[in-house]
C-alpha cells in the first residue's frame, strides 16, 4: 500500500509537470495551428492545395507535441521516431506512383501553368480544365469528352496555355490551283475573313501570304486573330467562308484527280 506522502510526492514530482506540460503543449499546438490557418487563408495558394496542407501541419504539430509529452514522462522517444522512419519509407514504397502523382499535383498547384476553365495542351491530350486535383487533372474536350490525366503524367509534359493571354491566332493552310491568280485568291482569303465574325486587326492584322508551291497545287497560310471564346467559331466559320468567296471569286480548289490526254 501507497502512504499518502509517496502519492503526494508523485503527483508533486511527476504527474503535474507532465499535465502541465501536456497542457502547454496543447495551448501551443493551437495557437501555432491557428497562425498557420491564418497565413494559409491569406496566402494565394489553390483551394486543393490549402485542403491539403492544413491536415498536414496538424498532424506533425500534434506529432510533435505527443513527442514532447511522452519525453517529460520518461518514455525513451528515439524507438517512437526510428518506428515513424520506417513506417513512412515503407509507405512511401508501396505507394511510389501516387506520391509521384500526389508530388505532381502539388507542384502544379504552386507554379500554376493553368488555373480552372483555362485551355490548354498537355502532350496528346488537349480541352478545358474542369478540376485540378492531388493525384489528378480533368480535362474537357472539344468534343464533350471528360479526361481524366494523373498529375505525374501532365507535370512531366510540356504544357500548352491557350487561355492565359486572353487571344489566341488561328492557323489555317488552304491550298489553290496554279490557274487561280496569287491575288485573286489573297483577295478572296481577305474577303472571307471580312465576312467572318470575332476576327480581330489587334496585336496582327489578319495575315495571308504564299506558303509553299507544290506539285499540282499553292498553298497559302492564313493568320488571323480572336478572343479564346470565339477560336473555334472564327476557325470552322472561316473555314467555311473561305469555300464561299473562292466560289464567288472563280477561284478553283484543288483536290486529288486524274488527268487522261487521249491522243489521236
Amino acid at each position: 500500500m501507497f502512504d499518502l506522502e509517496t502519492i503526494l510526492a508523485f503527483v508533486t514530482a511527476t504527474l503535474i509537470p507532465v499535465l502541465l506540460t501536456a497542457l502547454v503543449c496543447l495551448l501551443v499546438a493551437k495557437y501555432l495551428l491557428k497562425m498557420l490557418d491564418k497565413l494559409l487563408d491569406k496566402s494565394h495558394l489553390e483551394a486543393t492545395l490549402i485542403k491539403f496542407i492544413k491536415p498536414v501541419l496538424k498532424v506533425l504539430v500534434y506529432f510533435l507535441a505527443i513527442l514532447i509529452i511522452a519525453n517529460r514522462m520518461g518514455f525513451d522517444t528515439t524507438s517512437v521516431v526510428a518506428f515513424a522512419s520506417v513506417l513512412s519509407a515503407a509507405f512511401a514504397l508501396a505507394a511510389q506512383n501516387a506520391l509521384s502523382n500526389l508530388f505532381g499535383g502539388i507542384l502544379m498547384l504552386w507554379t500554376k501553368p493553368f488555373l480552372v476553365g483555362d485551355y490548354i495542351i498537355a502532350g496528346d491530350k488537349e480541352g478545358t480544365v474542369l478540376e485540378i486535383g492531388l493525384f489528378n487533372t480533368v480535362l474537357n474536350t472539344i468534343d464533350n469528352k471528360r479526361v481524366t490525366i494523373p498529375n505525374d503524367t501532365i507535370s512531366s509534359t510540356s504544357i500548352t496555355n491557350c487561355s492565359v493571354e486572353g487571344k489566341r491566332r488561328v492557323d489555317l493552310q488552304i491550298t489553290a490551283a496554279y490557274e487561280s491568280p496569287v491575288e485573286s485568291v489573297k483577295s478572296a482569303i481577305q474577303e472571307a475573313i471580312a465576312a467572318t465574325e470575332y476576327t480581330m486587326d489587334e496585336p496582327v492584322p489578319p495575315f495571308v501570304r504564299v506558303l509553299s508551291y507544290g506539285e499540282s497545287s499553292i498553298t497559302y497560310v492564313v493568320r488571323v486573330w480572336t478572343e479564346n471564346a470565339h477560336y473555334w467559331d472564327v476557325y470552322f466559320d472561316l473555314l467555311e467562308n473561305i469555300k464561299v468567296y473562292f466560289d464567288r471569286n472563280s477561284v478553283i480548289m484543288t483536290y486529288n484527280h486524274i488527268v487522261v490526254h487521249q491522243s489521236k
